[in-house]
């Protein structure tokens, strides 16, 4: 039994076989071989690797069609060999990036060998006389030529004869066929919706493309020897072409990408060389103990072939940073290298922080590296750029990820779809969670309301019942948001490509596919704190024309130490939760090492030590050892074992482990399988008896190991991106304005990081200025000392206004609105555009107020269309315009609740000053800021003054009415709730912007603070 042409539901939306239903079925047929056949090699390796585990003989095809005389034509072409396989690759390659539908003939007559081809019995080949077509086929493939016969459910279609007869004539072999797209005849229909969903139409568009049958079914033995029992010939021609199909991909090789030097040069003197005179900079007169490690390194890193790898990564990076472009100082076990260290890859001295190499790349377990580089976002594409000039776009691709149909996802396609209305499918949208791991079974159970929205009609039924066939499917590709591929000869040699963004490439497999032939990836991922450092730094060379090298701070800095023992970390990469605030003030950090165990520290689990380590550290409790042979490795960490690489120095110390073997016992020991737990005990033992241990105490520290085992953290990692840590803390700390400058920059479009950020500000009694045309740059920006507003802050105002308000400024200070109008043209200068600029104080440099502004700005923008309507010279340009300039209008004064309202409405937030503020500055009495409620205690009683934000009125179970309430002051927001009692008695209150003060008790719950209303007064 064979299955000539199975298509996948790799094939995005058109098929809905899943490999894990599959291979059941083809076992339970008694499948001798079967072959996948998509429209592009998507989820070839998958099947292949399926087809080896069943025993199932598998063959690669590919749905395609071929160009003749402009017309196309479908076949399907098989891989019989290596070079035909080869030959597959190029094919769907060049048809992917090159946007053609069908196969020339110049590519045909390249690359047919090794391939067979088969023509179907589909109406392209029938509707007039196709025999050059034909003649072509046979011509180009000769005895590879194949003629097929589909007959779908045993119906046979009324043109076979003619096509049997066309072959015969021609001399093409027939075989027969079955193409496959869903494994059941039931499973027809979502078929037909996946492909509805795939066209993007609903089932009753006449547009859309329908399937010609609803038999495309992977069929059972019987059937389909029943359905050519006339033609038993057929049917063993097929398996015979099947069988000829004889291939292998070749699988875990190290396909290493080739650093570009003259033919004579010894690589290894080279990067010996290169790291000699790196690390000489970096640590001037080194000592032996930095030597030895380098020479061991380079010889570990020779043996294993790697050391192209490390010239490459060491001249991107090299690249990055003379362009100016930030990048992290290491990610991940890299930062455990000296050879990386010295190659300036990373800015983690592994010697000065106790890091092993074996950690990284092991000797003793030879895996391909894997250096993950971290670069400021806004500028990771122009590194990938380089590489792909560097290598050649045919070796640099960057890799495709497949998006699947979530729950979510696959409930609201398949509706519309069905096409439902928009607020059937807001209902969904609205009882499906968009939490992960969420399905469509689970969405029902944990819902009634579900359940009953789905009885109440039959098609819901319908609706539901295929959404769940469909669930998980492969919907769209992307690309993988870091990973680049670099192999050391042109990409198709080894993998199908596709066209990418920016003119480079996209493999058209996926991460682990591609590992799995051997291809090297590496990780290119844009870091957004990069980017803030680099901006801080940009912010602090242009007010003091001070340049900060980050490396180059010290890290011992009692001030940023004081920072971050106050738990002040708004803004500061990984400490800025709560609950690492909480631990930062109960550890107290008094050097760097304390950094990188509360990064490493917070985290499920390992969490539960952070009071221990803090009682510790501030010797209110003895640090107690197993055995003393620990105290050297664990007095870093006050005896937590906190770090993976303590692991391996224990079982070094003790049991006498190379590093490397240590590394396989930490590996092993956290899978937890009681087999491997006992064998490395025996292991464990055996080595501490040899150096004078007792078995008492080697099995005592032994189990230390296994239970720190899943606690363990890379202290690699911990230490490279605590210095990121450090470094955002160093810059809030001794450039707070420059500091603040750059987040606000960087949280556009964030209004309650903003808002956030404005309230640290504020209790830093750092002055804020308001936009202005004169003076603000296109982002925040810092002005003797203030942080000035920039004008991108302002809603509703494009940036091409913004563009031509700083490039006219270029030529002089603006002297009135009109002046505005005549030098940016009518062009920029509309009500869109400047109604917001007034409304935000933008313009109050001029001295009017802003309802005269406003009030002026239509004969403003009549004065721009008559002197410069468009970016052309003008006919006034020269003579200044000065004799017809407009008057200012006259308005009576903006009240000043309306004043801020407009900010408010332009900026996100109150400028002037919060309504509330003021309201307390009236009233004279003292209030609880809402930012501080969270420092109360449980049931403490508070009186709060707010302005009402949002409400939200619910009924109780036995049906009685309450609300919670969003009430905001100057410092922040809070939540109010307000049970049936009290709702009852201030329900009239609540209304919207209402300014109430509030007597209640403060209620802490999961994390969450709200107060218990129980009195309001207005």
């Amino acid at each position: 039994m064979v299955y000539p042409h199975i298509s996948t539901s790799a094939d995005l939306l058109k098929s809905t076989v899943r490999l894990d239903e599959l291979f059941p079925y083809l076992k339970e047929q008694g499948a001798a071989s079967a072959a996948i056949v998509n429209t592009k090699l998507y989820g070839i390796l998958p099947f292949w690797e399926a087809c080896r585990r069943a025993g199932i003989h598998g063959v690669v095809g590919l749905s395609a069609a071929i160009e003749y005389e402009e017309q196309s034509y479908p076949v399907v072409l098989y891989a019989q060999s290596n070079k035909g396989y080869g030959n597959l690759l190029k094919i769907s390659s060049a048809l992917s990036t090159r946007d053609k539908e069908a196969i020339p003939e110049q590519w045909l007559k390249a690359y047919r060998e090794g391939l067979i081809c088969v023509i179907p019995n589909k109406t392209e080949w029938l509707l007039t006389d196709r025999s050059l077509v034909f003649e072509y086929v046979k011509h180009l493939f000769g005895s590879a030529a194949f003629g097929s016969i589909e007959r779908p459910g045993g119906i046979t279609s009324e043109h076979e004869p003619a096509f049997v007869g066309i072959c015969e004539n021609m001399g093409l072999p027939i075989i027969a066929s079955q193409e496959s797209r869903y494994l059941h005849q039931q499973d027809a229909f979502a078929y037909e919706v996946a492909s509805a969903i795939g066209q993007g139409l609903k089932m009753e568009d006449p547009e859309r493309k329908k399937p010609e049958h609803t038999n495309a079914y992977v069929p059972s033995r019987q059937e389909f020897e029943s359905w050519f029992a006339d033609r038993p010939e057929w049917f063993q021609r097929t398996a015979d072409v099947l069988k000829s199909c004889q291939l292998t991909i070749p699988m875990n090789r190290q396909l290493l990408p080739v650093f570009p030097l003259p033919k004579e040069t010894d690589k290894a003197a080279f990067i010996a060389e290169l790291c000699k005179s790196g690390l000489a900079e970096r640590v001037p007169g080194y000592s032996r103990d930095y030597q030895d490690r380098l020479d061991y390194e380079l010889s570990v890193i020779g043996t294993m072939g790697f050391i192209d790898y490390f010239l490459i990564v060491s001249d991107f990076m090299k690249y990055a940073k003379d362009q100016g472009i930030m990048t992290g100082p290491g990610r991940g076990s890299s930062a455990s290298s000296l050879v990386a260290y010295s190659l300036k890859i990373t800015d983690v001295d592994p010697l000065e922080h106790g890091l092993l190499f074996e950690r990284f790349l092991n000797p003793e377990r030879v895996t391909l590296p894997d250096i993950d580089i971290d670069f400021a976002d806004h500028r990771r594409h122009e590194v990938v750029e380089y590489v792909a000039e560097k290598y050649g776009a045919v070796r640099t691709a960057q890799i495709i990820t497949f998006g699947t149909l979530s729950a979510k996802a696959v409930a609201r396609d398949t509706a519309r779809v069905f096409g439902f209305e928009a607020e059937e499918l807001d209902a969904i949208s609205k009882m499906i969670p968009n939490r992960p791991g969420t399905t469509l079974r689970l969405a029902l159970k944990e819902s009634q309301t579900l359940e009953s929205w789905i009885m109440e009609r039959e098609e819901r039924k319908t609706w539901f019942k295929t959404a769940l066939k469909l669930e998980g499917l492969p919907r769209h590709a992307s690309t993988h948001a870091a990973g680049v591929i670099l192999s050391p000869s042109p990409l198709v040699d080894h993998v199908p490509i596709e066209k990418g963004h920016e003119g480079i490439y996209l493999t058209q497999w996926p991460m682990q596919e591609l590992e799995a032939i051997g291809l090297l990836k590496m990780d290119f991922l844009g870091l957004r704190n990069l980017t803030i450092l680099e901006q801080i730094r940009n912010l602090i060379y242009w007010d003091t024309k001070k340049r900060i090298d980050y490396r180059n701070i010290p890290l011992t800095d009692a001030e940023t130490f004081k920072l971050l023992a106050a738990g002040d970390t708004t803004g500061v990469f990984q400490l800025e939760s709560e609950g690492m605030r909480g631990a930062l003030r109960q550890i107290k950090p008094t050097a760097f090492g304390d950094i990188v165990a509360v990064n490493a520290l917070f985290r499920p689990g390992p969490m539960e030590f952070i009071p221990l380590y803090a009682r510790r550290k501030h010797k209110q409790e003895t640090v107690k050892y197993v055995h003393p042979i620990l105290e050297p490795i664990l007095s870093e960490t006050y005896g937590v074992i906190v770090y993976q690489e303590q692991i391996m120095h224990i079982a070094a110390k003790m049991a006498g482990f190379s590093l490397g073997e240590a590394d396989l016992l930490r590996r092993a020991v956290s899978k937890k399988k009681r087999e491997i737990l006992d064998q490395e005990r025996a292991h464990f033992a055996l080595g501490a008896k040899a150096k004078g241990f007792t078995e008492a105490e080697a099995s005592e520290v032994y189990d230390l190991i296994v239970r720190f085992a899943d606690y363990g953290f890379p202290k690699s990692h911990a230490v490279a991106y605590s210095i990121i840590s450090y470094q955002l803390s160093y810059v809030k700390t001794h450039y707070p304005v420059h500091f603040y400058t750059g987040l606000l920059g960087n949280s556009a479009g964030n209004a309650d990081k903003t808002r956030q950020l404005l309230q640290e500000i504020k209790d830093n009694k750092i002055p804020l200025l308001p936009p202005s045309v004169q003076q603000s740059r296109h982002s925040f920006s810092v002005e003797d000392g203030k942080i000035r507003i920039g004008l991108n802050a302002v809603k509703g105002v494009p940036g091409t206004t913004i563009k031509a308000l700083l490039n006219a400024r270029e030529d002089g200070p603006f002297s009135s609105l009109f002046n505005i109008a005549e030098r940016i043209s009518a062009l920029h200068f509309n009500r869109k555009s400047f109604e917001p600029l007034i409304k935000a104080g933008a313009l109050d440099d001029f001295g009017y107020d802003r309802s005269v502004l406003l009030a002026s700005l239509d004969s403003a923008i009549k004065h721009a269309e008559l002197v410069k309507p468009n970016e052309d010279p003008g006919l006034f340009d020269d003579m200044g315009s000065s004799f017809m300039k407009p008057k200012y209008t006259k308005a009576t004064e903006l009240p000043e609740s309306l004043k801020l309202d407009y900010e408010k409405e332009v900026l996100g937030f109150y400028l002037s000053k919060h309504p509330v503020e003021r309201e307390k500055e009236e009233r004279q009495k003292s209030y609880n800021e809402l930012k501080s409620l969270h420092t109360k205690r449980d049931r403490e009683s508070v009186r709060v003054l707010g302005m009402v934000e949002d409400i939200k009125r619910i009924r109780t179970k036995k049906g009685d009415a309450m609300a919670f309430v969003t009430l905001v002051d100057e410092t922040g927001p809070a939540s109010v709730t307000l049970f049936p009692v009290e709702y009852a008695k201030y329900n009239l209150l609540l209304e919207s912007h209402a300014i109430l003060e509030i007597q209640g008790q403060v209620e802490n719950r999961n994390h969450k603070t709200a107060i218990i209303c129980k009195n309001i007064e207005t």
